[in-house]
């Protein structure tokens, strides 16, 4: 790392500098540090820094905050935290690290959970309702369609630090109703040399990873790649996971430069939920084939340059090209009715469904930062202008097809194409905040955003212009906080910001009751849905005690205004039905977390309260609940439970250096029950999902300086567990679990975790 002298004003600015996109500033005593060991060439470059702790307050990169002055339980964890436990996918780690994140398997494949947040979800499920942003290096990759995060192509070889931003911040535009995930990736000059790993073990699961970066002059560069092909831990259950990332770097004393390039190519099965019928085997599947197949290339260009020491210019580029390829077997719901035209009986017992997704977006944005003093006080002032836009192409084509004695559905027919159509979004963003330092130990925090939101939905096939609509929504959101730091050891704040999600394409299409959809197919043309709008309010404190304790605390709601759900026209086990506004929803909790350390042994324990629940009476279609009325309806009440949201979820984190060459560490998690999806109610007999404990161990040990060995063990007591639920009518009832549609059986079904997994691997590194 280069030396370089700043001036006062431009030294100020290098200390505060957010060179990241999504707007991770410094904490002003970790920037200290940095100053005193040789500030680099640029303050934006800083932030690449592997051990930097960093908080998000907005999308581009401009003049930061420290840490004492941010209004939020602002989480951070970096590439040395992801290091130790070495962990498959980003996606494991954060199941088993962050405050108030818990896990489902409704996809059944361990890269394609969905990840919630306070009660919000980030999905690569179309359906569910997306409540956060997600970014990487600054670049919102919820994809355009129906805002899903497809988890398995963000390369975890490339991160080198995750910050995780709660509430509904405007800065970080549409969609941040519940918070923010902002992924920052490695740099070369803080990332020289290389290495190489390769690990092995259960469920025939075998990966390659390499890394190399340098530096040379004002150039740096950075390359990883990873290959990971397993069987999966259930039947038609296979993961091929490929990943590379590149960078190039330039920097000088006054500008930042990056290029990077992200490309995935995964095939992913799932195995489906399974009815409590079928628990004695978890490891089979309901039906099959389930397939997705991934496809990502991502370019970014991104800057920052001093126009003075007191101002600073950042900005950013991108384009993100998304190929989606699925097919999915699913039970005909038509089987067994009369035509009324023909007379006949519809004996088809399967269909399987073919649909290509593909979806490009591309946006731009300009931040100018600036450093003043407001009545003799520090002021920082920022304002800041994007647009995201998107389009996605979406084809789907049904196939007839009856299912043999493993419950596979074997093709009867040709595909018969159903849906053609093309969507467009347009999101554009002004936005400004100010922190202003008006006493010594107080700062007040000041910010808002205007969004505007456009999108576009048009039939390709020309056979159903009904579909062809155009929608606007718009909203300004406001934000307030405050920070009174009594001693440098100690912070407390509160805030208030209001967020805004506009529909989906996806759900703009599917809004008809009276014209169901089949997702992610049948688009028709619907009723407007209204705007989602979150008001989040947050009490905090966090502090450190001695050299070696640390510890947070938070209170929140979040209240909704017009949320939206899926209703399924045949039950919660189908995907048949519409998006609806369903009124008021709100997510209440509490946040606990501490960190300590005793000689080699450091202890880390985080809990979170989440109450989430419906705030509005709607009527909901669950025929298998068992207080459904004689149309197959349920009424939800203002105080039900949201389901799929545990209240109570509970980490420990040890670690144990035994010597200097061997550490130990072990993950305990605890997850309460949570209700099954369709059991909106909260009433049905077959009651919640059950709660559960698992525990992990990692190890590392030095053979030589550059060689490392190391293992994980998932599960260790192989606990039996599963951490999502729905209700459902399984038609597998006849002998040996074959179709029998004249026994149905109404269950709840559930999404099985993992059984215990065992791997080992080396890994080599050089300078």
């Amino acid at each position: 790392m280069s030396h370089h002298r700043f001036s006062g004003r431009r030294r100020a600015l290098a200390i505060a500098v957010g060179g990241l996109f999504s707007g991770v500033h410094f904490g002003a005593v970790l920037a200290q540090e940095a100053a005193a060991i040789g500030a680099p060439k640029n303050a934006a470059e800083a932030l690449e820094l592997p051990s930097v702790e960093v908080i998000g307050t907005t999308l581009l990169p401009g003049l930061g905050t420290s840490i004492r002055d941010v209004p939020a339980n602002v989480q951070v964890y970096t590439q040395k935290d992801l290091a130790k436990q070495r962990q498959s996918n980003l996606a494991e780690y954060l199941e088993q690290n962050p405050t108030s994140i818990t896990i489902n398997a409704a996809q059944g494949n361990p890269f394609q959970p969905d990840v919630s947040f306070r009660g919000f979800t980030a999905s690569p499920l179309l359906g569910v309702p997306q409540g956060l942003s997600v970014f990487q290096d600054g670049v919102r990759i919820n994809e355009p369609f129906g805002d899903v995060v497809n988890w398995d192509l963000i390369p975890q070889s490339a991160i080198s630090s995750i910050q995780l931003i709660p509430g509904s911040n405007p800065a970080f535009g549409l969609n941040t109703l519940g918070g923010a995930l902002a992924v920052y990736t490695k740099s070369g000059s803080d990332n020289p040399g290389g290495s190489i790993q390769a690990y092995t073990g259960s469920f025939g699961r075998h990966a390659v990873e390499f890394e190399q970066g340098g530096k040379n002059g004002n150039w740096d560069y950075f390359l990883t790649g990873n290959l990971l092909r397993d069987r999966g831990w259930a039947d038609h259950n296979p993961s091929r996971v490929a990943q590379f990332f590149g960078k190039v770097g330039y920097q000088t004393k006054d500008t930042d430069l990056d290029l990077s390039l992200t490309l995935a190519d995964n095939t992913l099965e799932g195995t489906q939920t399974l009815p409590l019928s079928f628990s004695e085997n978890i490891r089979q599947a309901y039906t099959f084939p389930d397939q997705n197949k991934n496809k990502l290339a991502l370019i970014t260009l991104k800057g920052s340059h001093f126009i003075d020491e007191d101002l600073l210019v950042g900005g950013n580029l991108y384009y993100r090209d998304y190929r989606n390829r699925s097919i999915s077997s699913n039970v005909n719901g038509e089987f067994g009715t009369v035509d009324p035209e023909t007379g006949l009986v519809n004996t088809v017992q399967a269909t399987n469904d073919r649909s290509a997704i593909n979806q490009t977006s591309y946006g731009a944005g300009l931040q100018l930062t600036y450093l003043g003093n407001l009545a003799g006080r520090k002021n920082q002032f920022v304002v800041g202008a994007s647009a995201d836009l998107g389009r996605a192409g979406f084809m789907q084509e049904s196939q007839e097809a009856q299912f043999n004695a493993a419950r596979g559905a074997d093709p009867v027919g040709g595909f018969s194409l159903d849906t053609d159509a093309a969507t467009s979004n347009k999101y554009y963003g002004l936005f400004a905040t100010d922190t202003w330092s008006f006493a010594e130990q107080w700062a007040l925090t000041l910010s808002g955003r205007y969004n505007l939101a456009r999108i576009h939905i048009e039939d390709r096939s020309g056979t159903a212009p009904q579909l062809n609509g155009d929608n606007s929504f718009s909203r300004f959101n406001p934000a307030i906080g405050l920070n009174f730091n009594p001693t440098p050891h100690l912070t407390a704040y509160a805030s208030y910001n209001e967020g805004m999600r506009a529909p989906t394409p996806i759900e703009l299409t599917c809004a008809d009751p009276n014209a169901p959809c089949k997702l992610p197919n049948n688009f028709l043309s619907d009723p407007p849905l209204k705007k989602v709008v979150s008001r989040t309010i947050e009490f905090g404190a966090r502090g450190k005690i001695g050299a070696a304790t640390t510890w947070s605390a938070a209170a929140y709601r979040t209240e909704l205004s017009d949320d939206i759900q899926f209703i399924s026209s045949q039950g919660a086990g189908s995907n048949t039905g519409f998006f609806q506004n369903v009124g008021d929803t709100r997510r209440q909790g509490l946040e606990l977390a501490g960190t300590t350390k005793f000689g080699a042994l450091s202890a880390t324990a985080r809990y979170s309260y989440i109450a989430a629940t419906y705030q509005s009476p709607f009527i909901e279609t669950s025929p298998v609940n068992s207080q459904a009325d004689a149309t197959g309806s349920i009424a939800v009440s203002p105080g039900n439970s949201i389901p799929g949201i545990p209240r109570h979820n509970l980490k420990f984190r040890l670690d144990y250096d035994a010597t200097e060459r061997w550490s130990i560490g072990s993950n305990v998690l605890y997850t309460g029950a949570a209700y099954a999806r369709g059991d909106e109610n909260n009433a049905d007999v077959r009651g919640k999902v059950p709660g559960y404990t698992v525990v992990n161990l990692d190890s590392r040990f030095k053979v030589t300086k550059d060689l490392e060995l190391f293992g994980r063990v998932n599960n260790l007591f192989d606990r039996e567990y599963a951490n999502f639920g729905i209700l459902g009518r399984n038609t597998f009832a006849g002998p040996a679990r074959t179709f029998d549609n004249e026994n149905t059986l109404n269950e709840q079904f559930r999404g099985y975790g993992a059984p215990r997994g065992i791997w080992v691997g080396l890994r080599y590194s050089w300078l």
